[in-house]
């Protein structure tokens, strides 16, 4: 309906705006002070750069699509749009991880923290995350796009989402839906169990403290990067940790706007 759709144009403008803007003050706080030159702040801004990228890919389409009524959108732009988020959730994933990680090091051996969470290592772990993404969404796309689509060529989606793309296949899908399961496990699961495994000994170390202050400081400093990780998490798993899941209805696309 237009004016639902009218609405939905604002309150994503909105959430946009705020997104980027946020995250581009984060970054300019973090590169101006030297006080802040540290791991945990080195992923931050790593964090903040990929979220940005991450709302800039699919946002501004679905923003040309509610104010237009009728979108559309070309095979190649369908491609690049879905290879894009792809990437941008996959790094996602290995970095809320990787700073998982480091919270574990800076609290259960913080003598030794900064020897094992150098500069050089701080940016192989970075530079490995994007790597690994860049490459596993290339396997995604490809298996993906090379299904025949005999049309309608209707997406029942916001953006050009994997599931959705798939459902639109007139052929057997069940390998690139298994591809897709399995690596949904390998970069959903692994570094997910990293991170239950580090907020364990966390919790543990924490638990030993006498002081409830101490306690309650110490446990501040993960308690936005437990927030991020339950809500992108659990909307990735709800997404693409099923095998059967069908073309996406109301609640996936709802599920997707989360993360």
């Amino acid at each position: 309906q237009p004016r639902t759709q009218t609405v939905l144009f604002v309150v994503f403008l909105v959430f946009y705006l705020f997104t980027v803007v946020g995250n581009i003050m984060i970054l300019t706080v973090i590169r101006a002070d030297c006080q802040l030159q540290s791991p945990m702040y080195f992923f931050l801004a790593n964090l903040s750069f990929l979220d940005t990228c991450y709302v800039s890919t699919n946002i501004p389409q679905m923003l040309v699509n509610l104010l237009i009524k009728k979108g559309t959108i070309s095979f190649s732009g369908c491609a690049a749009q879905m290879y894009l988020s792809l990437t941008c959730g996959m790094t996602e994933c290995f970095l809320l991880g990787v700073m998982a990680y480091d919270r574990y090091v800076a609290i259960c051996h913080p003598l030794i923290y900064t020897t094992i969470m150098n500069r050089k290592v701080c940016i192989h772990m970075v530079v490995a995350s994007w790597a690994s993404s860049l490459l596993s969404s290339m396997v995604v796309n490809s298996l993906t796009l090379r299904l025949p689509f005999c049309g309608p060529d209707i997406l029942n989606h916001y953006f050009c989402e994997v599931t959705a793309v798939l459902a639109l296949a007139c052929a057997d899908i069940a390998l690139t839906k298994l591809v897709i399961f399995i690596f949904s496990i390998l970069i959903v699961l692994i570094p997910f169990l990293l991170i239950i495994t580090s907020y364990a000994r966390i919790l543990s170390a924490i638990l030993k403290i006498q002081s409830a202050r101490v306690q309650s400081k110490t446990f501040s400093t993960c308690g936005s990067h437990l927030m991020v990780v339950t809500l992108f998490y659990g909307t990735v798993i709800c997404m693409y940790m099923n095998p059967k899941s069908r073309a996406p209805q109301d609640r996936d696309k709802v599920i997707t706007v989360f993360y």
